[in-house]
């Protein structure tokens, strides 16, 4: 049984993980190929990059004081700070004109927009993140250091502190999906990107969603999995 539980609670989110990955790379390659064009105002067209989309998003939504970065990082490595409330882009994506860079680059611009509308979600995600992060790092060693002391309630602080983990990809879930609505309700608003050129957009921003829909089963699976165990390991002792 307990072969079963690891395979059900490890395997299956690492598998989704990797076609999750696989996804993305696929679809941004895809999308990476069309160019993202713009009418300009003399009816010529024109390339827009990640930082031009992004900017004449933040600005649309009254959000001109919020700066977009260039980060020297690898690729898909975007992020919006909201600490600093900035929007971080890597090169690629920054100075990129192609159909993926301007719909990741809206994306982060979503997030810019969520913290200025106090979006619950990402309220919520700013309180849980500091001991999410505590959890996702030490979660493991408090549960060995409880189990080989055997201190029980050490190693359920440890279930605890895995269950904080999952907690927080649960929450961001929707932070993250409502991000991409965003961006590409304002690419169409704003006649950045066409009808037919939505499907790229769409199809990169779903691919990336999924990982987050793996990253939340992989901490939900774990947590599942440690709590069964040590249940299992106080019925016995």
């Amino acid at each position: 049984m307990d072969i079963y539980l690891y395979l059900i609670c490890f395997g299956v989110p690492m598998l989704l993980a990797m076609f999750a990955q696989g996804l993305v790379k696929s679809r941004y390659a895809a999308a990476s190929k069309v160019p993202a064009r713009y009418r300009t105002r003399s009816g010529g067209e024109g390339l827009i990059s990640g930082a031009e989309a992004a900017r004449i998003i933040l600005d649309s939504a009254g959000l001109r004081d919020v700066p977009i970065r260039r980060i020297n990082a690898g690729a898909l490595t975007d992020y919006y700070d909201p600490r600093n409330r900035q929007i971080c882009l890597s090169g690629d994506i920054y100075n990129g004109t192609s159909l993926a860079d301007v719909g990741i680059a809206a994306h982060e611009a979503g997030h810019a927009i969520q913290h200025a509308q106090n979006y619950v979600f990402l309220n919520l995600t700013q309180a849980a993140f500091p001991i999410a992060r505590f959890g996702s790092h030490f979660s493991f060693y408090f549960l060995l250091a409880g189990l080989g002391l055997n201190i029980l309630q050490l190693a359920w602080a440890g279930v605890a502190l895995f269950g904080f983990a999952a907690v927080y990809q649960i929450i961001n879930l929707p932070v993250e999906y409502n991000a991409s609505s965003r961006a590409k309700k304002h690419l169409a608003a704003l006649g950045l990107v066409d009808s037919s050129e939505m499907v790229y957009v769409r199809n990169v921003l779903g691919a990336a969603a999924l990982t987050y829909v793996a990253a939340m089963l992989s901490a939900f699976f774990q947590f599942v999995y440690f709590f069964l165990r040590l249940l299992s390991a106080q019925s016995r002792g």
